[in-house]
């Protein structure tokens, strides 16, 4: 049996856990409501985005990997590959989490000040 929420909940917890801390949160593509992969992006202020997906371990258990960090030099390139993603996987999800330590609110401690 699985026991992973549905996609649209998850999201959608998300996006009110960030707005409710005073960030911002936004759904950049919606994927399959109960079985979509769930995509996030963290950042503050726009800037410095790092994208993170559950990935699945040796256990049997899966936990959020970077999979993309935005490069300074290139930062197009960085949505540029998200727009990739959400066109070979129409089921996926992509969330943006736009505040200070955005890992926080996927259970990772942040890798910014």
């Amino acid at each position: 049996m699985d026991t992973r929420l549905p996609a649209h909940i998850e999201a959608g917890g998300l996006l009110r856990a960030v707005e409710s801390a005073g960030g911002f949160a936004s759904v950049i593509a919606r994927g399959e409501r109960d079985a979509g992969t769930l995509l996030v992006i963290c950042c503050e202020k726009g800037r410095d985005a790092r994208l993170y997906e559950r990935m699945p371990q040796a256990d049997g258990t899966r936990s959020w990997s970077v999979i993309r960090v935005q490069d300074y030099e290139n930062p197009r390139e960085f949505w540029d590959y998200c727009s990739r993603r959400q066109l070979q996987d129409p089921d996926v999800w992509i969330v943006e989490l736009d505040i200070a330590n955005a890992e926080r609110f996927i259970g990772l401690s942040g890798t910014r000040d």
